[in-house]
């Protein structure tokens, strides 16, 4: 099976605030597809695993195999270092986002899936589309409720 890469970005405008996120799907031989979405009140973490989450829903393929491009150290790190693992051993105690965190590992496990951190607002061009994605989307006029969010 090909490999498909995806970039993500996650944005918002206050923290909280109005918040979005942007994906970019890349799959052989030129296959692209790009998403977004915006929401009333949320997070930038929060918008930073959405977009991770909904990029992996969107593959037709169980198994996959993923190389995914992010500038969030919060969903990267997470993820490369086991953190997410040993929180939801612990049932997500004391945890943010443990809806979307149950979500990700639900969908994760579907697939064969890489992180690669980049520097955000770098030369990473799709990076760079992503994080356009994200800030139109959170400053655009359909914007959803987050359900999940959970003010402090």
């Amino acid at each position: 099976m090909p490999q498909i890469t995806i970039y993500t970005d996650g944005s918002s405008l206050g923290n909280p605030g109005a918040g979005g996120y942007g994906v970019v799907l890349l799959a052989p031989p030129n296959h692209r597809k790009e998403l977004s979405a915006g929401y009333r009140l949320t997070t930038n973490n929060r918008m930073e695993l959405l977009a991770v989450i909904v990029a992996l829903e969107a593959l037709r393929f169980e198994g996959s195999d993923v190389v995914i491009y992010s500038d969030s150290r919060y969903v990267v790190d997470a993820v490369s270092k086991g953190w997410v693992f040993g929180w939801e051993r612990k049932g997500f105690t004391g945890k943010k986002n443990p809806d979307l965190w149950r979500r990700f590992l639900a969908i994760y496990r579907r697939h064969h899936v890489r992180f690669v951190w980049v520097k955000g607002h770098a030369e990473t061009v799709e990076n760079n589309r992503c994080d356009q994605l994200a800030v139109a989307a959170a400053n655009g006029t359909q914007l959803l409720e987050d359900v999940g969010y959970q003010p402090e």
